[in-house]
């Protein structure tokens, strides 16, 4: 298996760039054509991914099943009720596996980013509750939306309402990585344990 990483600014576009032909799509040619192209964007979304890292990140991976799972149950019955209840299921999913995963004392984001963030226990726990709230929170803003109001605004507030949310709770989780960070808890598992400065060491120049 590759270790090859994407560029974070081509992540963020494969994972944006679906939404925003969606977006083009359904402007230019109604829900129905829209959910044709984004389910054909989000698997090659993937492909792309696969082809560049040798490897499927599970959350996108677990994001194209569905899509073409419920974008196919849209074209077929021809009944955009499905295509609009995707992101309700996906989020409610990411946020049932999580609780699981704490459930067990298994944080599963920890598995996840393990090789991104490297944070003690408590630090795990606490931003997997947050993602696991957040995640129920945008299944019933998802609900209330597409329940309330019209078609064309439900796509638009997938792309300039659900992008800037889940961008901006990330950032809010910076304080929260860098209290926790294992690489600076003297008491978190693999840390370095402190010595004190041997008589008569102080002003020693370093070997």
């Amino acid at each position: 298996m590759s270790d090859t990483s994407l560029h974070p600014g081509l992540k963020l576009a494969l994972d944006v760039g679906p939404l925003v032909l969606f977006f083009a799509a359904n402007a230019r040619f109604g829900i129905f054509a829209a959910t044709a192209v984004f389910m054909v964007a989000v698997v090659a979304a993937l492909g792309v991914s696969w082809a560049l890292t040798r490897r499927l990140p599970v959350m996108p991976m677990v994001s194209a099943v569905i899509v073409v799972v419920f974008g196919g149950l849209t074209l077929v019955l021809h009944d955009e009720t499905f295509i609009k209840l995707k992101p309700t299921l996906i989020y409610l999913l990411f946020a049932g596996v999580l609780a699981v995963g704490l459930w067990r004392d298994k944080p599963l984001l920890a598995m996840v980013f393990d090789t991104v963030f490297d944070l003690t226990p408590e630090g795990w726990r606490r931003l997997t509750v947050r993602w696991a709230v957040f995640f129920v929170v945008m299944a019933a803003v998802n609900e209330l939306v597409w329940r309330t109001q019209s078609t064309d605004f439900w796509v638009n507030f997938k792309l300039f309402g659900f992008v800037p949310l889940t961008l901006g709770f990330a950032l809010m989780q910076v304080r929260l990585l860098a209290r926790h960070a294992a690489a600076g808890d003297p008491a978190a598992p693999g840390a370095p344990a402190a010595t004190p400065p041997r008589p008569g060491s102080a002003g020693r120049p370093a070997d």
